[in-house]
Parts: structure tokens; C-alpha cells; sequence
């Protein structure tokens, strides 16, 4: 979710070295939506539950529309997203650790929810409202990681790849377009599966990331060849005139 630049890589990774890194990587998009689907259904003991039907759905959707756009265009970006990386700063993998809790934890809310009606039941047009967020957020997630061919999964400087600072796309607007994606995907999940509750662990795990936010932008300002420069240029980290 970083645009970073550094020295030129030396030479290319070997393409069975890509092709085996994106078949790692498409299997741990899989084994995660399988596992949101599993969540989902035995916390809310029941298969009948549209709103989560439409949530997994629309999720698959985007994963399609990914392989189908995105990896032809940069697989070796893809490859990267699949590895764990030593250099990898140890706050990240610390914040990556604890957001995950909360993260599962508002699937989990929802479902529990949905079996035994916790919140009021939201009407059908704040569902579609959720789901809509919840596209769009993930829509420009993706386009933040099309407009970036160094859009890793952890925090690292790579210098290995030859680094080059985005500044295109959604770049263009704020520093971390892929964040504000993320957090808005994030927090229309519980509208989506019409969970109020679920609202609770959502909003821990945005905290977390806009924490993370703010350290990985000052470990690319101190660290990063052409940021300051960037940054210079594009003023905001997540909300344009705001921070």
C-alpha cells in the first residue's frame, strides 16, 4: 500500500519465480474468502442469510475483476504480495498481528448478530448502501495497487525491485489511496451484513490502520529517495484537506 521508490533492481526475478509466487498468491486469496464464508455461516448458523450470500459474492467479483486486470499487467507485484519478507519493518508486523483480531472479530459479530438479532433489522436499502461502499472501497483498493507496482503487504523499502515512487492514479489525490480503500471497504462491511455491533471491532481495526498509516508514511519520508518530493507535492496521507 506504499509508493516508494529506490535504486534500479539489477536484473528481473525468473518468471517460474513469479509464476510460483502469484499461484501463492491466489490460493491465499481463496483460503481467505473461503475462511470469511466459513466465519460467517457457522457464527450465524444458517446458509440462508442473503446479506452475506451478496457480501461473499461481490467480494468474488472483485477477485475476478483483479485476476482479469491487474495481474496480467504487473504479476510480478502480485508475486511480491505473497512473500514474508525479513526486512519487513517489526511495527508492521506487530500492528498486521493485532488488526487481524478485530478484523475476524467483526465477521464474527455479524454473524452472531444475524442468529440472534442483536441489532434492529437495517432495511434492505441501507444493505445495498453497505454493499456499494463496500465495491467502491475495494474498487479503489485495486486501482491504488494497478496505478503501483510496489504495492507490498507489509512495510518495506524494496530496494531488491527497484523502487519508484507512484504518482499516478488515485496517487494523484492522496499518499495512501489504498488505505482509504480499505478503511472504506472496511467500515461498510457491518452495514453490508447489517450489523450495528459489528461496528465496534470495525472501527478498532481502522484505528489500527490509520496508525499504521502514519508510521509507514514517516518510515517512507525518512527512508524513500523522492518521497519528500512526492510529499511535497501530494499534501494528504488518507482525507484530501483533512490529513
Amino acid at each position: 500500500m506504499n509508493p516508494q521508490t529506490s535504486k534500479p533492481a539489477t536484473r528481473p526475478k525468473p518468471r517460474s519465480e513469479i509464476a510460483a509466487g502469484v499461484r501463492r498468491r491466489l490460493t491465499q486469496v481463496v483460503i481467505t474468502i473461503l475462511l470469511q464464508a466459513s466465519i460467517l455461516y457457522v457464527a450465524s448458523d444458517r446458509l440462508d442469510w442473503v446479506a452475506a450470500w451478496a457480501y461473499i459474492a461481490a467480494g468474488l467479483g472483485l477477485v475476478t475483476i483483479n485476476a482479469l486486470v491487474v495481474l496480467p499487467r504487473n504479476p510480478e507485484m502480485i508475486a511480491e504480495r505473497a512473500r514474508t519478507n525479513g526486512d519487513t519493518k517489526t511495527w508492521d508486523r506487530t500492528l498486521t498481528r493485532l488488526a487481524l483480531i478485530p478484523t475476524l472479530g467483526t465477521l464474527i459479530v455479524a454473524g452472531l448478530d444475524a442468529r440472534y438479532g442483536w441489532s434492529p433489522r437495517l432495511p434492505v436499502g441501507l444493505h445495498i448502501v453497505g454493499l456499494v461502499l463496500y465495491v467502491l472501497g475495494q474498487g479503489l483498493f485495486s486501482w491504488a495497487m494497478a496505478s503501483n507496482k510496489f504495492f507490498a503487504t507489509t512495510v518495506r523499502i524494496q530496494v531488491d525491485r527497484g523502487h519508484t515512487v507512484a504518482a499516478g492514479g488515485p496517487y494523484r489525490l492522496v499518499r495512501h489511496p489504498g488505505y482509504v480503500g480499505y478503511v472504506t471497504a472496511g467500515l461498510a462491511t457491518p452495514l453490508a451484513l447489517g450489523s450495528l455491533w459489528a461496528f465496534t471491532a470495525a472501527g478498532l481495526t481502522m484505528c489500527l490502520l490509520v496508525v499504521r498509516t502514519a508510521l509507514e508514511d514517516k518510515t517512507l519520508l525518512e527512508e524513500l529517495d523522492g518521497y519528500q518530493d512526492y510529499a511535497a507535492r501530494v499534501r494528504h496521507r488518507l482525507l484530501p484537506g483533512i490529513w
